[in-house]
């Protein structure tokens, strides 16, 4: 896990989903797929980075539309990397979908993305898995739970051991401390004194696969029953799984 990380100057949660260990043997490709927190902080070092030595084609940001204009275009999309925004929570509402029982709030959280965004997630998979997409980034604000439900999606729709699908989502944890210090240092805030309602918690996404698994038969089958095209599901296990 750990050699999977980019070192860059403005991003701290960002890392390459390649080298992770597939089901049958083997592992995902490096130098297709990364995921990371918000792109506000780039700098033109990072920039050059991503588009002339990793050859970055696309970024999907899952941010909200208010989210995108707080921050304004992102220095890759200025320097001409197609952006896509593919919101998982609606503009207009529930920032907390609710499930009507006594559901971990995370958990309802992220059931909220697929239940009220499948559009979104399915889009999303869809220009994961185009014949043209070239390496690709996604991203949210933190880089944990709208793009942890994302990866890990794609990541068990292309076989990834469960195990390592979990492993990679809780993996955020070792940044939300950087992330934090960076935001408050730039808004001259204080720190919280608390930083554990933040951490990504591997029980919840666990949890998250475990409920597509019994009512999907996985990843693949919520996609496939969300109206994404089997050619694309084959596509994507290529570009990832070889």
């Amino acid at each position: 896990m750990q050699d999977r990380w980019l070192a860059l100057e403005g991003l701290d949660n960002v890392r390459d989903v390649g080298g992770l260990p597939l089901g049958g043997g083997g592992t995902t490709r490096r130098g297709v797929l990364l995921r990371s927190a918000s792109l506000h902080y780039l700098t033109p070092a990072d920039v050059a980075h991503l588009v002339d030595e990793y050859g970055l084609r696309l970024v999907l940001d899952l941010r909200t539309a208010r989210e995108i204009d707080k921050d304004g275009p992102t220095a890759l999309a200025r320097a001409g990397v197609q952006t896509v925004a593919l919101s998982f929570i609606p503009e207009e509402g529930r920032a907390l979908p609710e499930t009507g029982d006594d559901t971990d709030p995370l958990l309802r959280h992220y059931l909220g993305y697929l239940a009220d965004r499948p559009d979104s997630v399915v889009d999303a998979v869809r220009r994961l898995a185009a014949p043209d997409a070239g390496p690709a980034l996604v991203h949210c604000a933190a880089g944990k739970d709208r793009t942890g439900v994302l990866i890990a999606l794609v990541l068990d729709t292309v076989g990834v051991s469960r195990e390592a699908v979990i492993a990679d989502y809780a993996l955020s944890a070792e940044r939300i401390e950087a992330m934090f210090r960076r935001w408050t240092t730039a808004a001259g805030t204080d720190m919280p004194d608390d930083l554990t309602p933040h951490l990504p918690r591997a029980e919840v996404i666990a949890a998250v696969l475990a409920r597509l698994d019994d009512e999907h038969g996985g990843a693949s089958g919520w996609l496939l029953d969300n109206g994404l095209d089997p050619a694309s599901i084959r596509r994507l296990r290529e570009r990832l799984a070889g």
